[in-house]
């Protein structure tokens, strides 16, 4: 197997420390070290740590945005309309995908994901491009057309929940059992529910003032 050059050197200890200890709570010193390269490496490859970070994010997250955008895609040449759960299946589903209860890998990208959601540090926030921002915009369009007693605001606030409940219990599963369970629930059960249980939210009725 060949060694992984320098600049994926750097990628895979950066995911690793960012996921366990935030952007402000990790320093290039302790990338590089962990990468085994020198501190110059993340300003050659990178330019700074912060465009470090959004390498990292990026590399996590494209393949969810890709195969959220191909869901979209198939699911609007059926019909103009889907239904709030076949949005939710596709819109949350790649999480799932890619984030497999067996796979360190996935472990990994869970923990990423959580930490970018929660994480105080503007550099976390700041690694959307144009095709993250185009594919939530269309799914935006579809659940509003599926919800139209939401407002905007409301929406938005559900479509967070959707990807920080399903991240939150991709995480879940790599760390611990569920009470009562001798091991993590995963696999297509999990999926299931998951969908099933974010569907109701979704299609709760509007919050009124």
């Amino acid at each position: 197997m060949a060694t992984p050059d320098t600049r994926t050197q750097i990628l895979d200890a950066a995911e690793h420390l960012f996921a366990e200890h935030g952007y402000r709570g990790t320093s290039v010193r302790a990338i590089t070290t962990r990468a085994g390269a020198n501190l110059a490496a993340v300003g050659y490859h990178f330019g700074s740590k912060a465009e470090l970070m959004a390498a990292v994010v990026r590399r996590v997250v494209e393949p969810i945005t890709a195969a959220q955008c191909a869901g979209l895609d198939k699911l609007l040449a059926g019909t103009p309309d889907p239904t709030v759960g076949e949005l939710v299946e596709a819109f949350a589903g790649p999480l799932f995908d890619e984030m497999p209860a067996d796979d360190e890998g996935g472990a990994r990208a869970s923990r990423l994901i959580v930490t970018i959601l929660s994480d105080p540090a503007e550099e976390a926030r700041s690694w959307t491009g144009p095709a993250e921002e185009s594919v939530r915009e269309r799914y935006f369009a579809a659940f509003a057309r599926a919800l139209p007693g939401l407002s905007p605001e409301e929406l938005s606030f559900r479509m967070r929940g959707v990807f920080a409940v399903t991240a939150v219990d991709r995480l879940q599963v790599h760390q611990q059992p569920s009470p009562g369970c001798a091991s993590p629930v995963a696999g297509e059960a999990a999926r299931r529910w998951a969908i099933t249980f974010l569907t109701a939210a979704m299609s709760a009725p509007p919050v009124r003032p």
